[in-house]
């Protein structure tokens, strides 16, 4: 009975202890996840790791606030070696850089990424769906398009896209504290602006050229006169009033 009292009690220290490992290791885990991800201003030092060679790709999208216009997402993959130098050359939330620098900063981020899509999700998907939905939609277009699959996935917010296979972590403000959704919020913001100057061409009476599909005065005015249009999103307010 004493030799099976002490095999148990062994047996119970022998799994306390796997425990432990296995949380210093998650523990460990994350650490490293911060490290590669987080502006190197914040977090030092930024360098590749055989131990870590995980492939990252930051998400972010843009749009959600606007009343006329898709949703549009990018995902973005950035090798290590370039991340000193992106944020060296100004890359951070893109709401905080002129037009002119996004437009900059994006063609660089394009050049140096390992891979970077777009993905968007329509007027007509918004109306249905929700605009949150939409936008966790917008996301995951643009990560299952990537040609280089991505072992963890970092999303801008705290919403995790749904029926994803890959890993995910969210990250509420994520366009600040980590580089990939930085660039990925940069290159989303110059595609859906580039998009809505297109169509300003054919819809002037919206004042688009200037407010990228958001409720300005001139929009909402524009909206009082003319009614809306097909890419109007009619679940809004101030579009179903129109």
């Amino acid at each position: 009975m004493k030799e099976e009292g002490r095999g148990k009690k062994e047996e119970g220290t022998k799994k306390k202890e796997e425990g432990r490992r296995k949380k210093e290791q998650r523990k460990r885990n994350k650490e490293e996840v911060e490290i590669f991800t987080l502006f190197p201003s914040f977090h030092l030092p930024i360098s590749p790791s055989p131990s870590f060679p995980r492939i990252i790709a930051g998400v972010d999208e843009v749009g959600r606030g606007a009343l006329f216009g898709p949703v549009v997402a990018a995902a973005c993959i950035l090798p290590d070696e370039v991340l000193e130098e992106l944020v060296s050359c100004g890359v951070r939330d893109s709401k905080q850089l002129s037009a002119a620098a996004r437009s900059r900063l994006a063609v660089k981020i394009r050049a140096v990424a390992v891979d970077c899509q777009i993905g968007a999700a329509s007027v007509r998907e918004i109306d249905r769906l929700n605009i949150l939905q939409a936008s966790l939609l917008a996301m995951k277009r643009a990560i299952l398009k990537l040609n280089v699959a991505p072992d963890l996935c970092l999303v801008d917010g705290n919403q995790r896209i749904p029926n994803l296979s890959i890993d995910q972590e969210t990250m509420i403000k994520g366009d600040s504290r980590s580089i990939q959704i930085a660039a990925a919020s940069i290159v989303a913001k110059v595609w859906r602006d580039e998009l809505i100057l297109r169509m300003a061409v054919k819809y002037p009476e919206y004042d688009l050229t200037n407010n990228k599909g958001y409720g300005t005065k001139k929009h909402r005015l524009g909206l009082e006169r003319y009614g809306v249009s097909v890419f109007h999103r009619t679940s809004f307010s101030p579009c179903q009033k129109s």
